[in-house]
């Protein structure tokens, strides 16, 4: 029998699309024909604001993008600029941005977590997840005095050194953070409604995700062993010891269980960083007016979502002339079509889960 089709809005005002991300659902009854994302409701117009601002004035923007990840940024934004004039970071600036990122990629992966197993019923893991993350909003705030967009890596180092009693703050979570990863996994791992709901479903061959640049943990879950810290690393991070984790089958539940895997290298890295940490300034001798000489360089870096790249020309002013943001969740959200065709609209939302869109990084 010939069924008419029938279209369906499912956001920008939706609780599950993980910010005002707006899903086109063409339907056959419950099952998925297409399913076209519509972006642009979050559009700020970041890449051209920066044109008008000085090279201080343009870092706080990049706090602004993937807002759950939000040392990463800087610290690419950082990274980019001081490559362009030659910057040399001092040693233990350099050992205190490896930790601030790396605690911001768990943070970010606590609400990855916790958002996809709710969005699939166990609320429980939401919780869990939540309210271990603040554990780590609460080392940022010691830090800077902020918990969400922190301004605290600068061109040249930190703005700040950390406070007295941080370092014994941070090792009492990361002694308590083996615990609350079992509890993840006790929790979850083992639930037989979140394995039916995530398990063989949006299958992406490992083809397909490199044809379609997917990066992070999208990709790796496919068993593509790429992640910028190790096929390029930048910074410090060749100093230390960790794995990339990789999925067999690529798919949802591969998606989950990367990002476990990456919680926990991500903890053993600042562990390194704090047992090796030497004493010293945390900023370079940068000028006051910052004007990189002209030229143009792209610089990247692993973020929580994956490949975050900064496209910089300057012409010598204090002002970028052109700045682009490759933003690894934009590109990750264009496979949200593919990857929900023929399954049933009840899957839409783990699928859209797995591929962790922030949409201020998606809308820039």
């Amino acid at each position: 029998m010939r069924t008419q089709t029938y279209e369906l809005n499912m956001g920008p005002q939706h609780p599950s699309t993980h910010g005002v991300l707006r899903v086109i659902l063409e339907l056959d009854g419950e099952t998925v024909i297409r399913a076209k994302p519509v972006v642009g409701y979050l559009h700020r117009g970041i890449e051209k604001i920066c044109e008008s601002k000085s090279y201080p004035q343009v870092l706080p923007y990049a706090d602004r993008l993937d807002y759950l990840h939000s040392m990463g940024n800087a610290l690419g934004l950082c990274q980019t600029v001081e490559k362009l004039m030659g910057v040399e970071v001092p040693e233990r600036a350099e050992y205190i941005r490896v930790i601030m990122a790396e605690l911001s990629r768990i943070a970010s992966h606590q609400i990855f977590l916790g958002s996809l197993v709710g969005e699939c019923g166990a609320l429980t893991g939401f919780v869990f997840a939540i309210r271990d993350r603040e554990r780590i909003l609460d080392l940022f705030d010691m830090a800077c005095g902020a918990r969400m967009t922190f301004h605290y890596i600068r061109y040249g180092g930190v703005v700040q050194d950390l406070p007295e009693g941080w370092v014994e703050a941070c090792r009492k979570f990361l002694d308590d953070f083996d615990g609350m990863m079992e509890t993840y996994r006790n929790l979850l791992v083992g639930n037989e409604i979140l394995q039916a709901r995530l398990k063989g479903i949006a299958v992406l061959s490992a083809e397909r995700a490199l044809a379609m640049s997917a990066s992070g943990g999208v990709l790796r879950a496919s068993g593509v062993n790429y992640d910028v810290r190790k096929a390029e690393p930048y910074g410090i991070y060749n100093r230390f010891d960790f794995d990339v984790p990789l999925g067999t089958v690529g798919d949802s539940w591969d998606r989950m269980m990367v990002r476990l895997g990456e919680m926990e290298q991500a903890a053993r890295i600042v562990r390194q960083a704090l047992d090796q940490m030497p004493e010293g300034p945390v900023m370079a001798k940068v000028p006051k007016l910052i004007k990189p000489p002209p030229g143009e360089i792209y610089h990247h870096v692993e973020n929580s979502k994956g490949d975050l790249g900064y496209y910089l020309v300057s012409d010598g002013s204090p002002k970028p002339y052109r700045l682009h943001v490759r933003r690894p969740a934009f590109v990750n959200l264009q496979l949200l079509d593919e990857l929900c065709r023929g399954y049933l609209l009840a899957d839409v939302v783990p699928i859209l889960g797995t591929l962790d869109p922030v949409l201020g990084e998606v809308d820039c």
